[in-house]
């Protein structure tokens, strides 16, 4: 499976202030994440961050030609893309979206299905596997449960617990 080069990161869902600052909703790791990045995507087209802080859970950017309100009015509501060229992540961290559509094979049941969702709940990840007969599987993402993610060779490997 070819890996987008291009991840959607967060959205833009209002402005801040009067000099043209943008307030952006991550949808990644969080806006201490997002912040390091130099340069996002927005249509395409790359912009320059001039700044960024966080602010409570969101990022506030000011891009690079956004020099009011007014301009930053019209960035409400896009979706801003990271290139993951310029991403950094932890030994052993994944994009959700590289390894959504995988094979999940339990250690003793064999294979259960395909990695549909991760949900991101208060305490903690839960993956969401469709059974091949459209039936749920919820695994808590937690090296208990997660024995192996291995996006090159296209599978995630399972402990699972007895259960109905």
């Amino acid at each position: 499976m070819e890996k987008k080069r291009f991840l959607e990161c967060g959205k833009i869902v209002n402005t801040h202030g009067i000099r043209g600052e943008v307030k952006i909703q991550p949808w990644c790791d969080g806006p201490d994440f997002l912040k390091k990045f130099k340069t996002l995507y927005l249509d395409g087209e790359a912009r320059r961050v001039l700044s960024a802080r966080v602010h409570k859970d969101c990022l506030i950017v000011l891009f690079e030609g956004v020099a009011d309100v007014n301009e930053a009015m019209g960035l409400k509501n896009k979706v801003v893309f990271l290139d993951r060229e310029d991403a950094k992540l932890p030994k052993g961290s994944y994009f959700i979206q590289d390894i959504l559509g995988l094979p999940v094979v339990d250690e003793a049941r064999g294979e259960l299905g395909v990695l549909e969702d991760v949900l991101d709940m208060p305490a903690g990840n839960i993956y969401l596997v469709r059974g091949p007969k459209g039936e749920e599987h919820l695994i808590p993402a937690v090296p208990e449960f997660i024995k192996e993610i291995d996006p090159e060779a296209g599978r995630i490997t399972v402990k699972t617990i007895e259960g109905r």
